[in-house]
């Protein structure tokens, strides 16, 4: 395929995909049941912190912790006792336990009492043109309480190489806007032409495939260029083809 026609069948796939369909059987489903902006971006950042592996225990997974949270995430981090902390001590998804998981509720605590919040902290660094910055600092700022060396693994870093695919996937559900029901758009302060593509196997495989990436490795390297050649279609909104890649990749086995 030609450059030209390589854009009109990422295009339709994207059409394909992007729709509220695709909530049914994706972890977007999980903040999806909430409408207050904290509920939804806390709700986010948790299931896309465990979002790898199988989707259905993903999914299972992150019911959990909204669970354990009383289905308000928002007004647990900011409201919870010792006793409340403890109810989460057993909570287990693959590597992400419960010493993990009450490490991220002070966290979260400390980013919304100190920072006024998710968006507020990843906004701080705006001057990149692909958050790379801003993800950096964001781990600084998510470890600046006493933690668990084991609970830094959970949050990436790509100024370590790593493609960072559940935080890019988080701000992709924070940050797009459409009007197609899928992805939030409730940050203003980031750009859409900002956004990364959650680069992973399946993406990777597929984006190699139809030549976008050439680069073996799915780490930062792989992402910028591939985010190089996604924001030749569409400079504005570049991550909308990580529907195309991801469903070409799971559901048509391409």
């Amino acid at each position: 395929m030609d450059f030209n026609e390589l854009k009109s069948f990422l295009d339709s796939k994207v059409l394909e995909y992007n729709n509220p369909k695709f909530i049914e059987s994706d972890p977007i489903q999980i903040p999806h049941q909430f409408t207050k902006k904290e509920d939804i971006e806390i709700a986010a950042f948790l299931t896309a912190t465990i979002a790898w592996g199988n989707r259905k225990m993903i999914i299972k997974s992150s019911h959990r912790m909204m669970d354990l949270m009383g289905n308000s995430p928002h007004d647990f981090i900011l409201n919870h006792s010792k006793d409340d902390l403890k109810k989460c001590e057993n909570f287990v998804h693959r590597t992400f336990n419960g010493v993990d998981f009450q490490y991220f509720i002070k966290s979260l605590r400390n980013i919304y009492e100190k920072y006024n919040g998710l968006e507020a902290v990843y906004s701080k660094f705006p001057e990149d043109s692909n958050n790379k910055n801003a993800l950096h600092h964001f781990k600084q700022i998510f470890f600046e309480t006493p933690f668990e060396q084991r609970t830094t693994k959970h949050v990436s870093d790509p100024m370590k190489g790593s493609a960072s695919k559940r935080l890019n996937m988080f701000l992709r559900w924070m940050v797009r806007k459409d009007n197609l029901g899928v992805d939030f758009g409730i940050w203003d302060s980031i750009p859409m032409s900002k956004l990364s593509c959650p680069l992973d196997v399946h993406s990777g495989n597929v984006a190699r495939k139809l030549g976008l990436l050439g680069r073996k490795q799915n780490d930062w390297k792989a992402l910028e260029e591939l985010d190089f050649n996604l924001r030749k279609m569409d400079i504005n909104d570049p991550v909308k083809y990580d529907f195309a890649l991801f469903g070409l990749g799971v559901f048509e086995g391409f």
